[in-house]
C-alpha cells in the first residue's frame, strides 16, 4: 500500500513514522516553505503539485493508494484540492486534524474569521503584540498604527510585514516558563494567533491567561464537505490499516 502524506505537521511526521515502522510505503509531501525541515522516513517530495489536477495525475502516476491530508489546519487551499483530486481520481482521502484549543476559566479571547480581521482588532487592545501567525501572513499587519509587533517563525520573514516589528526566529515546542519569560522581556500586552490545536505551541495561552492579557484567535477553516477526519495520528493509522475505507 503506497500513502501518500501532505504534510508539515507534528501529526504528520508522527503518522509517517508509524506507517513506516508498520511496513506500509510512505511519501511525505511538503510546500518547502521551511528552509531546512527535520528528517522524514519513507519518501519525500517537496513542493507543489500544480493544482487539483496536478496532485489527482501525481497520485496516478505513483500507484498512490490514499491520501492523508495531515497539512497545517490554516492550509485551506491543498486541502480543498486535495478533495477535488481524491475525488477526480478516486482515491480515498482522509484528513488528520488535531482538535481546536478551547477558552479556560480566565481567558480574555476574542475570536475573528481571518488575518485581516484579526489586524483591526489587535489595535484596540494593546501596543505591543506578539504575534504568532505564521511568516506567511505579515502582509495583514503591515499598516496596522500604533502596535509594535514581536513576530514568532521558524524563518526570517519578508516583505511586506510591519514597519515596527523585532523578529524571534524559534521552533516549538515551547514551554510555560519560556512563553512567559518572552511575554515579560518584550512587555507585551496583547497575543495574537491561529486556533491551530495540539500542545506545542499551547503554553502562550496559558501565560497569556495569568498574565489577564488579551488574545486575537483566528478561527480555523472548515475542512472540505464529505472528508472524513481524524483527531489523533492513532486514528489515522487504523484508517490505513483498515484499507482507507470511504468516509
Amino acid at each position: 500500500m503506497h500513502v501518500l502524506i501532505l504534510g508539515g505537521t507534528t501529526e504528520g511526521r508522527r503518522l509517517a513514522e508509524t506507517l513506516d515502522a508498520a511496513g506500509v510505503r510512505v511519501t511525505s509531501s511538503l510546500a518547502g516553505r521551511v528552509a531546512s525541515p527535520a528528517p522524514l522516513p519513507g519518501e519525500v517530495r517537496v513542493g507543489g503539485f500544480g493544482g487539483a489536477e496536478g496532485l489527482a495525475r501525481w497520485t496516478r502516476e505513483h500507484q498512490v493508494d490514499a491520501v492523508i491530508d495531515a497539512t497545517h489546519p490554516f492550509a485551506g487551499t491543498i486541502s480543498f484540492n486535495a478533495a477535488r483530486a481524491a475525488a477526480t481520481s478516486h482515491v480515498p482521502l482522509l484528513a488528520l486534524r488535531r482538535p481546536g484549543w478551547t477558552p479556560a476559566e480566565g481567558d480574555d479571547w476574542h475570536p475573528v474569521a481571518s488575518l485581516a480581521e484579526a489586524a483591526d482588532t489587535v489595535r484596540g487592545l494593546g501596543h505591543r503584540a506578539f504575534l504568532t501567525t505564521g511568516r506567511m501572513g505579515l502582509a495583514a499587519f503591515a499598516e496596522v498604527p500604533g502596535v509594535w509587533f514581536l513576530v514568532r517563525s521558524v524563518d526570517p520573514p519578508e516583505p511586506p510585514h510591519p514597519a515596527r516589528m523585532e523578529v524571534l526566529l524559534d521552533r516549538g515546542p515551547f514551554t510555560l516558563d519560556g512563553e512567559r519569560e518572552v511575554l515579560r522581556r518584550h512587555g507585551i500586552d496583547v497575543l495574537v494567533t491561529k486556533d491551530s490545536g495540539g500542545a506545542a505551541t499551547a503554553p502562550k495561552l496559558v501565560a497569556a491567561r495569568e498574565a489577564g492579557m488579551p488574545v486575537v484567535i483566528v478561527r480555523r477553516p472548515p475542512v472540505p464537505d464529505g472528508v472524513p477526519v481524524a483527531a489523533t495520528v492513532e486514528e489515522a493509522a487504523s484508517w490505513v490499516a483498515e484499507g482507507a475505507p470511504a468516509g
